[in-house]
């Protein structure tokens, strides 16, 4: 029989794992959605040590992913209210590039998508890019976002017609 101790030890999520395995996602996930990298990686940090220092709270480990990813968003969203300037505004971030080719193939009609998803609201880019880049499922990012699966489905699709309108698209 385990203590009640052994069984918190069991119980505990295991953050380090979760770092390593979902750390470079969720570092591309802030930089979309804060357009820069040392920002990206700070907010991305602060949430991971905050899990980390919050740990034996968490009644569920195979929840664990998407208290971190929430806290991610939430993280975002505090370092966009504090900005002076409108992140409308901001230079979208540009990868690097390896060659002319590559660039020329991918450089135009990113920035276009990438242009087009910042004019969505924040919420929107957010389901958006939880749904198209990490590909979650719409119960997934109801739990990330805080809000009902199908206000998440409903988002979703309101956001994708905007994303369509502002390509030129569907017309």
């Amino acid at each position: 029989m385990l203590t009640q101790e052994e069984a918190l030890a069991r119980e505990r999520v295991d953050v380090a794992s979760i770092f390593a395995e979902h750390h470079v996602g969720l570092v591309r996930l802030a930089l979309i959605m804060v357009g820069d990298q040392a920002t990206a990686e700070d907010v991305v940090q602060e949430a991971f040590a905050r899990t980390h220092a919050g740990r034996t709270r968490l009644r569920d480990a195979d929840k664990a992913l998407a208290y971190v990813r929430s806290a991610v968003l939430n993280g975002c969203r505090s370092v966009l209210r504090r900005r002076a300037t409108v992140f409308r505004r901001a230079v979208p971030y540009e990868p690097p590039v390896w060659s002319a080719e590559s660039a020329a193939l991918v450089g135009e009609e990113r920035r276009e998508v990438l242009l087009a998803l910042r004019e969505l609201s924040r919420r929107q880019r957010e389901a958006l890019t939880l749904r198209y880049y990490f590909d979650l499922s719409d119960q997934e990012i109801a739990e990330t976002m805080g809000i009902s699966a199908s206000t998440a489905r409903s988002t979703i699709a309101r956001g994708l017609a905007a994303l369509g309108r502002a390509l030129g698209e569907g017309s």
